[in-house]
């Protein structure tokens, strides 16, 4: 079992970036569906979908790479909040990513938004993750 599930999200995408792997398989939470839903609205995957027998359910993520060379979309994943440490913010001190290249990936009253969403929505939350 799994304790941080985000966490675990974010390494095996990370690990099939650098093995250049075209799909990536995580397990389905609802958690796990509203991050890779910004990341798709964002541009960093393709899609993904959900597959899966009764109780076990699965997310299969297609990966997003550009150039001949297959170089990813995605540089870099960073979890922000964990567990036993989890990191808040106000709307006034939420983080710009490499100046606003990458993103940060907020849970707020309204949802799993991004950064420049809860800016502009002037909402706070906890600070999931960077993506760039």
């Amino acid at each position: 079992m799994v304790n941080d599930i985000i966490s675990d999200m974010l390494t095996r995408i990370r690990n099939a970036n650098l093995a250049k792997h075209q799909i990536v398989q995580v397990p389905s939470t609802k958690m796990t569906k509203k991050i890779l839903k910004v990341l798709r609205e964002e541009g960093f995957i393709y899609e993904f979908e959900e597959i899966g027998e009764d109780l076990k359910n699965y997310l299969i993520i297609s990966l997003k790479y550009k150039g001949k060379n297959k170089k990813p979309v995605i540089t870099e994943l960073k979890r922000i909040s964990k567990p036993g440490f989890r990191v808040y913010a106000n709307h006034k001190e939420l983080p710009k990513v490499l100046g606003g290249i990458g993103i940060a990936i907020i849970s707020t009253s309204q949802g799993i938004m991004t950064d420049k969403n809860a800016r502009h929505f002037g909402l706070g939350g906890e600070v999931l993750c960077y993506i760039w």
